[in-house]
């Protein structure tokens, strides 16, 4: 019997918060993390918990308006915050949103902040605030990230399609800035199954779309589909074999502008 989606994404978001929390296990919870201003793995743990909780809420009590992101923005540590005190707290946050997922019929409408108006989108948002910020957790200690294809593919999906929204940019300006006649942008994933691991952005017309199709781009980026995920992310792992093809400035542009919702 194929998985429900709830029970799909419930498995990752437990599987990758414990692999989070097996990442930082041992080190200290002022231990600096790379590219994230200021921040220690103790914001980086109470942001994940916090984000956690925050979806959970959501899905819990059938919110149909926003709900203050409090507790995933305020995250400044306590000056008693130990590692193991905050690892335990962000397990329990992941439990929590799982078992929340698995009880929630999937057509159930709750409120989200693009479209989707089903739990489903805060189960896949909350699966790669994990997969991301764990790489950052994983960097911050010096250890080695993996991910499987599988999740990184459905990653890049989740990543493209916030890519064409008006609201992933700063601004208007900022995402037609992008548009150019016959700008596309091809990624391939070198360790996808035949077929499954291509996609062809457009560029050269609003909206933008994407779709799966080999077809030579503006710009082609080619490698595992971890690196392509991070690369998305604007995060890379000194191993990564990430191979660019065309105009390089085009990628790191169009990444930095549809991320940028991501980042606030």
């Amino acid at each position: 019997m194929t998985r429900s989606v709830h029970e799909l994404y419930a498995a990752r978001i437990t599987d990758q918060t414990r692999q989070l929390a097996a990442a930082v296990d041992g080190a200290d919870a002022e231990t600096p993390v790379p590219g994230l201003d200021a921040w220690t793995l103790a914001h980086l743990l109470r942001h994940v918990g916090g984000a956690h909780r925050w979806a959970e809420t959501v899905i819990r009590t059938r919110a149909a308006a926003p709900v203050s992101d409090d507790q995933v923005n305020e995250v400044t540590p306590d000056k008693d915050d130990d590692l193991p005190g905050l690892t335990a707290w962000l397990l329990d946050g992941a439990d929590r949103f799982a078992a929340t997922l698995r009880s929630t019929p999937e057509d159930t409408p709750v409120w989200t902040v693009a479209p989707g108006g089903r739990p489903a989108f805060w189960a896949r948002r909350m699966t790669y605030e994990t997969v991301v910020h764990r790489f950052d957790a994983t960097a911050a200690v010096g250890g080695t990230y993996t991910l499987d294809a599988g999740t990184a593919a459905d990653g890049i999906e989740e990543w493209l399609g916030f890519s064409t929204l008006p609201q992933a940019y700063a601004s208007p300006e900022s995402q037609q800035s992008l548009i150019a006649p016959d700008r596309t942008l091809h990624l391939h994933g070198t360790d996808a199954p035949s077929g499954a691991g291509e996609w062809l952005i457009d560029l050269s017309t609003m909206p933008m779309s994407w779709r799966h199709n080999h077809h030579k781009a503006t710009t082609a980026v080619r490698g595992p589909l971890s690196a392509l995920l991070l690369a998305l992310y604007e995060r890379r792992a000194p191993d990564a074999s990430l191979e660019v093809f065309g105009d390089e400035a085009l990628f790191t542009t169009w990444a930095h502008a549809a991320g940028d919702w991501l980042r606030r």
